[in-house]
């Protein structure tokens, strides 16, 4: 006997991942929070490691990890800092890394093992199976569909790519979500407490900052900032290198490029940093066998004086994050703590200092981005309606004018999604097709910004400069991934691209782009004035001609128009500076204006005799 109910609807399952430089791991929605999934050792953390035995097996994960001395040049890690970049642009870290990297086809990275060859995609895509596979025993079915998060900083190319990977792994990436974001969703600011909140989050590869807005569960990103190459691998590399002096000063010469010497300088160096993250001193004695040993002694005012620089470049990024979302350090309720370098005593003291607050430690700093993720993977399942994420983009986007400036249709730090339309036309007469190039970065000039790519917007029928209305859309999903669209409006015809930039922004390119933005704001503002000028010129010289043309004027008033007309002509010619074009233009402007009410009436007269064939009455 049936009780007529229909049966209950299965909620969808989809998890949260935290594709990390050090470690991976997944979660799912569990009531109002969230909780870890762990394997069968009870184990949350995956190592992001892979190692390729001779045989050509390939282990993930913790036991791929214990094998890199065996197999120093067949084990791959912090594979998250080459995905989305170009070769190029990881050259000189490559050059550091125990595995071999080659620039392949296109300038693209790709990690050699033996005679084969993987891109980073392929290689973040065999730790996102382990992740997958790691979720499906401890939930005891299939999961097919996941969100994933990455450093804010990550630029399209770097999304993408992660993406890529997923899909590689058999998984669905219902959505990208920046790590700090997701972290605050899981550190209770749940939507039961309204205020404003600062995640610092200091990853193994990757730093970002996010100031976040809470108000009856709704979490909006008003600032970020971040560096994509900073993280806890650099304050490894600064230990290596101590480690490295001291086996040099105890054996003479060590091959510092043999993969075995790499790998074990490595695992010493994170060793040191996690006990100096407890003790005041930490020792160890290294054996390399035929390479050399050494017995290293480090102090933690010594580590501090080493990094102190690191540090301070993520104080910088909080600074300015708090100062783009327009509040004090005062202002803020909550400093939240993600990621595994945070548990380094100087981070917490100097973001103790700076806001005046005691770091927010109530969750793991490992597995708040995971537990996060899952929370907002619940949301966009339709499991919970309570809370909306609205985040942020990290740089501004613009379009290219005449003349070499950028034309900023969405700023930096705007909510998304977003969309912005801006109407453009051309500076040719008879234009029948324009390119649309697209920047990204927050200087005024071309030149200074980075370039994503363009397009053509072609069939425009032949028209005055001025006369064709281009109506350019800038649209930004809630990936971070950009569309443009161009549309003649007076025609119809239409162009698009999807800007997928080739490689990822530098570390240096981010951080220089912000630095010139202020300091050179002054200078930008008054060569990006003189291109403006120049163009308003231009445009008064053609225009004056052509209403001189087609206008009844009195001798001494034509006189007087033509000379204003030939004299700022010659200034534009002769490249003259800004203040005599203003003049040029001031003057041409005089002496039109005098004259604006003739040339009407003359206009409605010729008009009236050709309506009424005799003259005005």
């Amino acid at each position: 006997m049936t009780s007529g109910q229909p049966p209950a609807q299965k909620r969808p399952l989809v998890i949260g991942i935290d594709l990390g430089t050090t470690n991976s791991l997944a979660a799912i929605r569990a009531g109002r929070g969230a909780r870890v999934l762990r394997d069968q050792h009870a184990q949350a953390l995956i190592p992001s490691v892979c190692c390729w035995l001779p045989d050509g097996s390939t282990i993930v994960g913790a036991e791929a990890k214990a094998l890199r001395l065996q197999h120093p040049d067949r084990t791959v890690f912090s594979i998250k800092r080459l995905i989305g970049r170009s070769g190029q642009e990881v050259q000189a870290e490559a050059a550091q890394l125990p595995y071999r990297v080659e620039i392949a086809d296109r300038g693209l990275p790709r990690v050699r093992i033996g005679d084969r060859t993987f891109s980073p995609e392929e290689i973040s895509a065999l730790i996102l199976r382990q992740v997958k596979a790691t979720a499906e025993q401890a939930l005891g079915q299939s999961v097919q569909q996941a969100v994933i998060t990455v450093p804010a900083w990550f630029d399209d190319a770097q999304r993408h790519a992660t993406k890529d990977a997923a899909t590689l792994a058999g998984l669905d990436c219902l959505r990208i979500v920046n790590e700090p974001t997701a972290a605050a969703l899981a550190y209770g600011i749940d939507g039961s407490k309204d205020g404003t909140a600062l995640v610092y989050d200091l990853g193994g590869g990757t730093f970002d900052v996010s100031i976040l807005r809470i108000e009856a569960g709704v979490f909006r990103v008003l600032a970020t900032a971040g560096d994509t190459h900073l993280g806890g691998d650099d304050f490894d590399q600064l230990l290596g290198e101590r480690i490295l002096a001291a086996l040099r000063g105890r054996t003479g010469a060590v091959d510092a490029s043999n993969p075995y010497v790499l790998q074990a300088i490595r695992g010493a160096a994170e060793g040191l940093k996690i006990r100096l993250s407890e003790a005041d001193t930490a020792s160890l004695q290294l054996d390399l066998g035929e390479h050399g040993h050494a017995d290293v002694t480090v102090t933690r005012a010594e580590f501090e004086a080493a990094i102190a620089p690191l540090v301070e470049r993520t104080i910088a990024c909080v600074q300015r994050a708090v100062r783009d979302a327009g509040l004090q350090l005062t202002g803020l309720d909550d400093i939240v703590l993600v990621g595994g370098s945070t548990r380094v005593p100087l981070v917490r003291r100097r973001l103790h200092e700076l806001t005046g607050k005691a770091p927010h430690t109530g969750v793991d700093p490992d597995l708040a981005v995971a537990l996060g993720a899952a929370i907002q993977a619940d949301v966009l399942a339709g499991n919970d309606r309570s809370l909306l994420l609205l985040d942020v983009i990290p740089l501004s986007l613009g379009l290219l004018t005449f003349g070499g400036a950028v034309q900023k249709l969405i700023l930096r730090n705007s909510t998304i999604p977003t969309s912005v339309t801006e109407e453009f036309s051309t500076a040719v007469d008879n234009q029948t097709a324009v390119e649309l190039t697209v920047y990204q970065g927050e200087r005024e000039l071309a030149q200074d910004n980075r370039r994503l790519g363009s397009f053509h917007l072609r069939g425009i029928p032949p028209m005055p400069a001025g006369l064709p209305r281009i109506a350019v859309t800038f649209l930004v999903d809630a990936d971070g991934v950009l569309r443009v669209t161009a549309r003649e409006k007076r025609t119809g015809v239409e162009a698009a691209i999807v800007i997928v930039p080739s490689f990822g922004l530098t570390r240096d390119e981010v951080r220089q782009m912000m630095l010139d933005s202020i300091e050179h704001a002054q200078a930008d503002y008054l060569a990006r004035e003189a291109i403006d000028l120049r163009n308003k010129a231009t445009a008064m010289v053609t225009g004056t001609r052509k209403a001189m043309a087609l206008a009844e004027l009195p001798p001494d008033q034509t006189y007087a128009v033509h000379k204003a007309v030939k004299a700022l002509d010659k200034l534009l010619a002769a490249n003259a500076d800004p203040a005599a074009l203003k003049a040029g233009c001031e003057e041409l402007t005089r002496v039109t204006a005098t004259i604006a009410d003739d040339v009407i009436s003359s206009a409605v007269a010729k008009a009236l005799r050709t309506e009424t064939g005799g003259p005005a009455t």
